[in-house]
């Protein structure tokens, strides 16, 4: 527990960062006093505009002078390991953009030096903060779907997401960049871990635009309950697509069904002569200039859980073994055979 404001400092200065900085700056108990990027000239100037007091373009110099409490990691995801562990030697708390690491000796490292320096440490899994997966969580819980037999979830992006958003998705993968939040979900919601994966993959189109990374996966898991679903990431829906987002998900019972369509909420439409548009209402959205919306509150979260000293919603090792089996995906992806997860952590 923190009896102070917490004192937040944000590594990486992209889109992402700066939606971090306005989060802690609206938050009652916390405060962004520092941001570093490599880049300092895009760190200068969300300091700028936000009021953040020092910048820095080296981490390791900004956890020794800037005397921050918490550390968030805005960076690619390939980045994460050495941040991590820099973070847990000086320390500090961290909040980790998804994934945690990207290869099982990342994986490893993290958590070592993390229990070796005992650090809280969440990962930004923000599905578990959205209104209709944690309304499904609540009624499996509550037992009104009977035992949960199977599933599936679709959680896809428009090309635009790869070709012009991200200058790093060809270093990075879909399964990274959605799959993980996909299979964290389900995790979750199944109250099991994946014994066993089998899936296939296919490639071409981004390809075709200059960007060197699979097209999509379709992913059949196994639980160690019996339960069994399907998962698909793909970053190729039309850009026409009204939300950036293709998001559904079927859970089916022993004594019930739950389908959530979260894509096209049909709350708000607007339409001109040039386009129709379903405005983001529920994901990451601003009300009186504030910050709202889930993928916001979970954020959030991780300053509450650091200033009243409560659990967050989810552990290092749910991290840690949603990283190791998509791992275990993406083998079984190029292999084209099923395959055993292993070395998961008890969670």
């Amino acid at each position: 527990m923190i009896s102070s404001n917490v004192k937040m400092a944000i590594i990486g200065a992209g889109t992402w960062g700066k939606n971090h900085a306005q989060i802690y700056n609206a938050h009652p108990f916390a405060e962004t006093v520092a941001i570093c990027d490599a880049n300092l000239s895009k760190a200068q100037a969300v300091a700028q505009e936000l009021g953040i007091p020092q910048v820095y373009q080296d981490y390791h110099e900004m956890l020794e002078k800037s005397g921050c409490d918490a550390v968030a990691i805005v960076t690619p995801d390939y980045l994460h390991a050495e941040m991590t562990i820099a973070c847990a030697r000086a320390k500090k708390a961290v909040l980790i953009e998804k994934p945690l690491a990207t290869t099982r000796e990342d994986v490893q490292r993290m958590v070592n030096a993390i229990e070796e320096n005992g650090v809280r440490v969440m990962v930004d899994f923000h599905n578990r903060w959205s209104p209709p997966f944690n309304a499904a969580y609540t009624a499996v819980r509550a037992g009104e779907l009977g035992e949960l037999y199977s599933g599936y979830f679709r959680l896809n992006d428009i090309k635009w997401v790869a070709t012009d958003l991200l200058p790093w998705a060809a270093q990075s993968s879909i399964l990274w960049f959605l799959g993980s939040h996909s299979l964290d979900t389900l995790r979750w919601i199944f109250g099991s871990e994946v014994e066993r994966v089998y899936c296939v993959s296919r490639s071409g189109v981004l390809e075709g635009l200059g960007v060197d990374t699979v097209d999509e996966y379709l992913t059949t898991l196994e639980f160690k309950n019996g339960a069994i679903a399907h998962m698909e990431n793909g970053w190729i829906t039309p850009n026409a697509n009204p939300c950036v987002n293709d998001i559904k998900c079927n859970l089916l019972g022993t004594k019930g069904m739950i389908a959530i369509d979260a894509s096209n909420h049909n709350l708000i439409q607007k339409y001109t002569d040039e386009k129709v548009e379903v405005p983001d209402v529920i994901v990451q959205n601003h009300i009186f200039g504030q910050p709202k919306g889930f993928a916001f509150e979970s954020i959030r979260g991780f300053v509450d859980g650091l200033y009243t000293g409560k659990d967050f919603p989810l552990t290092l090792y749910d991290a840690a073994n949603t990283s190791l089996t998509i791992l275990a995906i993406m083998e079984s992806a190029r292999a084209r055979v099923p395959v055993e997860v292993s070395g998961l952590y008890e969670v």
